[in-house]
């Protein structure tokens, strides 16, 4: 599915999406793949997506939901609110990536 216009998901997709230039996604259900935002794409994760979120030169996404693969920041602006979960991992290598969550604690 290509996003090119602003949407908001509140069911569910099944299958990979991307969010090209134009486009404003609000994901507030579940998305069962991964979620790819192009140049010029914007994106509010409150929901789920099962898969990996990917963002590329000139992107804008704030995460407030939970992602069950990896993020990678590939040159756009990425902000991670305190609640947001990420299951894998966390990778930066372009852009600006604000991290607000909690910084894990070790038992003693």
């Amino acid at each position: 599915m290509r996003v090119f216009e602003p949407f908001t998901l509140w069911g569910s997709i099944g299958g990979d999406v991307k969010v090209i230039q134009g486009g404003k996604f609000w994901v507030r259900g579940a998305i069962y793949g991964n979620l790819t935002v192009e140049y010029g794409g914007r994106v509010h994760v409150y929901g789920n997506i099962t898969g990996n979120l990917t963002v590329e030169r000139g992107a804008k996404v704030i995460h407030s939901g939970v992602v069950g693969g990896n993020v990678l920041n590939e040159g756009g602006r990425l902000y991670i609110e305190p609640m947001a979960k990420i299951l894998g991992t966390l990778n930066s290598i372009g852009g600006e990536t604000k991290d607000d969550r909690p910084a894990p604690t070790t038992p003693t």
